[in-house]
């Protein structure tokens, strides 16, 4: 256990040792989830809890537990955010009547629950808006130009988006071969943060992993870099774009 984790420890509960001991050995115990069990009383600032890992694993309406904390406490402290989509477009770069249909299709989910989803996605949109937005590092799949979420219309302004918002300074998109069997294991995220460790999420149809373990954090980098040499160059992916876009007519 590192002296720094113990001293923000001592620093919520200096006067109770049994707290402190129930946050470090929940600390310990889970040293590749990016949740831990902290004692109720146990109050740490999310700028303090990020460097460290330490999120609050609460729910609020907008998305499971997990992914909004990645939401909320990863995201907004990024430098730099690298991402792979082999089946949909980024949430960060959805449209929101793309988004709506994507969270409308959701199993057993209700009206109320897929709008509340919505706009948690887009709220979540505007750490690209910031004037120190990170930089953003898009693949995404050839095949998502040419998957069909909701009608003609809906596509061709969902990438309409994609041609504007990559004009963008801080955002970077290339298309990926369909050919690239090193993306086929699922879309993940990589986070590279001011003041804390480089922290992945890993999508799956459950719940997602989301984690700063060096480990796992480095054979998601390396799929990363497998899946980048099979993109096209920005501008080529740009034209394609284009190109599709006039398909959905």
């Amino acid at each position: 256990m590192g002296p720094l984790i113990a001293a923000y420890a001592h620093r919520a509960h200096p006067s109770s040792p049994s707290v402190r001991r129930h946050v470090l050995a929940g600390i310990a115990s889970q040293p590749t989830r990016r949740f831990v069990v902290v004692h109720p009383m146990c109050e740490i600032a999310p700028t303090l809890a990020a460097p460290l890992g330490l999120f609050a694993s609460t729910s609020r309406p907008g998305g499971p537990r997990w992914f909004m904390g990645w939401v909320d406490e990863i995201e907004p402290y990024a430098t730099v955010l690298r991402s792979w989509d082999p089946l949909l477009v980024p949430g960060l770069l959805q449209t929101e009547p793309y988004a709506r249909e994507i969270f409308a299709r959701e199993p057993r989910i209700t009206p109320a629950e897929a709008e509340d989803r919505v706009q948690a996605r887009l709220q979540r949109q505007q750490i690209l808006d910031r004037d120190d937005a990170p930089s953003l590092l898009a693949l995404i799949d050839v095949g998502v130009l040419r998957r069909p979420v909701g009608d003609s219309a809906l596509m061709r302004d969902q990438l309409d988006f994609l041609l504007d918002v990559a004009q963008r300074p801080a955002v970077s998109i290339q298309l990926v071969d369909p050919a690239c069997l090193p993306g086929l294991m699922g879309a993940f995220m990589i986070a590279e943060l001011t003041n804390g460790p480089t922290t992945i999420h890993a999508d799956s149809s459950a719940e997602g992993q989301v984690t700063a373990d060096p480990a796992i954090v480095t054979a998601i980098s390396n799929r990363y870099e497998a899946i980048r040499l099979w993109a096209y160059p920005e501008h080529v992916s740009l034209r394609m774009i284009k190109e599709v876009t006039q398909e959905w007519t």
